[in-house]
């Protein structure tokens, strides 16, 4: 399984370079917009379907577009923060904390389940399937961060090869075995 840790981390790194080039990109356009990016109809339709959701004003609408993509910008920065630690473990020869690109994952479920919903409500399927895919590349992140951990954990134990002739013995001396046929 070692030869397929490199292929796990260069997956890894490029669901993280994904996230935050086009979820940094995407939440910087919707900040600099004078419309917190509700001018742009088909990627605000999700903040127009929660808005109908909570029966939101105008001004809610904006302060709600302004969340989302300030979690987005946020879910970016923590991804460009995984990557820079993943460059920095591979100068120095140490691991990776795992723990960032994790709670990236958590951002990114918690803004593609809440993106999905309202489209869902709506029947508009290419919305769906616009969100889905971001879900999905989270799901397949989460899977290889399993993989990556369960390298990590198996070279880390040291095997130890039992003895056939030599039975392990747990109970303590003149212990009596629990058998509820007596």
């Amino acid at each position: 399984m070692r030869k397929a840790s490199g292929a796990v981390v260069a997956m890894i790194m490029a669901i993280a370079l994904y996230f935050t080039l086009f979820w940094g990109i995407d939440a910087v356009r919707v900040l600099m917009s004078p419309s917190y990016g509700l001018d742009d109809v088909w990627h605000s339709q999700f903040i127009f379907g929660v808005g109908r959701l909570f029966h939101l004003e105008p001004t809610g609408l904006i302060k709600l577009a302004a969340f989302f993509a300030v979690m987005k910008l946020a879910a970016a920065a923590v991804f460009a923060v995984h990557i820079v630690d993943r460059f920095r473990a591979l100068a120095t020869g140490t691991k990776p904390d795992a723990e960032i690109f994790e709670a990236g994952l958590i951002l990114v479920v918690l803004i593609s389940i809440a993106s999905v919903a309202p489209a869902l409500w709506a029947q508009n399927v290419p919305m769906v399937h616009e969100q889905t895919v971001e879900l999905l590349l989270a799901g397949l992140a989460a899977a290889l961060a399993i993989i990556e951990r369960t390298d990590e954990v198996a070279e880390e134990e040291p095997v130890e090869h039992a003895i056939a002739s030599e039975p392990k013995i747990v109970a303590p001396k003149g212990a009596t075995w629990y058998t509820p046929w007596r």
